[in-house]
């Protein structure tokens, strides 16, 4: 068994540092950015090295998304619609939504499997909302619950029929956060029923999903001191409990300023809370080192999470569908007309 972390790494190509402190150190799998992604050989040659350096074919995660958060950019790859274009659309046409968000993914699942990259940290399941910070925005699909497990629904669909697996985000609910958690901590002060029937609800619908990544946000009315990602009582309670999500529980990027103490703090009062993995992103070494200098080790009950979303991944990679992708590209240029441009 890796170590329950997900690093990041500096650049285009690994460092000799950094192939030496992964095989001393490895991890449970990596996660790229656009600083990691120049071009398709570069990018393949440089999962290669990630995987070479732990002896196995871990995860590699990215977020492409689409809109805004596209760690693959063009004229490389697809440039892809945010996810809101997609509620728009379900309004008028919910079997036509659902079928565009598929190919869509599907089209995004190709892109990623060709270059070894197994898991996407999408979709976004939180909800627009008119006081929320623009950090979600567009990138959420829409500001009804329904439509947002529906949708969400056929994003890990496309996905997993190409051959990559889907994170859901950002548990239980960003939606109604005014700040931006990548730099300050968000206070949403809701009781429970309203967010029983609000925020939760999508992650309610997406409960049998093979991950999540919490949201570092405070919520005050079920715990007032602690952030999801350090709360013991909101995993607990609410992720496992009430949303009944089973999957494993990843935290965001610890290195987020919306989470105080030092890294090796944040690492140690994550696990402690209750989530499976920590996700560190920014490649900073001698942040990493603290972190596997703090590393507790997994518990029986994550380490059995753990195992059932590697063999997920595995078998979503081994299933894997064969499309026409002109094809389907093609088709999602005609279904998006008058919402996006795609091509």
């Amino acid at each position: 068994m890796k170590n329950p972390i997900i690093f990041g790494c500096q650049g285009l190509a690994l460092t000799a540092y950094e192939r030496s402190f992964f095989r001393e150190f490895p991890p449970l799998g990596f996660i790229l950015f656009k600083r990691n992604c120049s071009t398709k050989t570069q990018v393949i040659s440089l999962v290669n090295s990630l995987r070479d350096a732990v002896g196995e074919k871990v995860p590699i995660l990215i977020d492409q998304e689409g809109g805004r958060v596209q760690r693959l950019s063009p004229p490389i790859w697809n440039i892809y619609p945010p996810a809101e274009v997609f509620g728009f659309i379900f309004n008028a046409d919910k079997g036509k939504a659902r079928q565009l968000i598929k190919t869509n993914y599907q089209i995004i699942a190709s892109e990623l499997f060709e270059l070894g990259i197994n898991v996407n940290c999408a979709p976004v399941i939180d909800l627009i909302e008119k006081r929320g910070h623009p950090v979600i925005g567009d990138r959420a699909l829409s500001s009804d619950p329904k439509t947002v497990g529906a949708l969400g629904k056929a994003v890990v669909e496309g996905l997993e029929s190409g051959g990559v697996s889907g994170v859901i985000k950002h548990i239980p609910g960003h939606g109604r956060a005014e700040v931006d958690s990548h730099e300050s901590l968000p206070t949403i002060d809701c009781c429970l029923d309203d967010l029983l029937s609000r925020e939760f609800s999508p992650f309610i619908q997406l409960r049998l999903a093979a991950a999540a990544m919490t949201g570092h946000l405070l919520f005050t009315k079920l715990d007032p001191t602690h952030p999801v990602t350090f709360s013991n009582k909101i995993i607990n309670d609410v992720i496992r409990n009430l949303i009944k999500f089973e999957g494993i529980l990843l935290s965001d990027d610890l290195s987020m300023n919306a989470l105080s103490g030092s890294i090796g703090d944040r690492y140690i009062n994550a696990l402690k809370a209750g989530c499976d993995v920590g996700l560190h992103c920014n490649g900073n070494v001698q942040e990493m080192e603290l972190v596997a200098k703090a590393c507790p080790g997994t518990n029986n009950v994550a380490k059995s999470r753990i195992e059932g979303f590697l063999k997920k991944v595995a078998d979503v990679s081994d299933s894997r569908e064969t499309f026409d992708i002109d094809e389907l590209k093609v088709s999602l240029s005609e279904g998006l007309k008058g919402f996006f441009n795609f091509s």
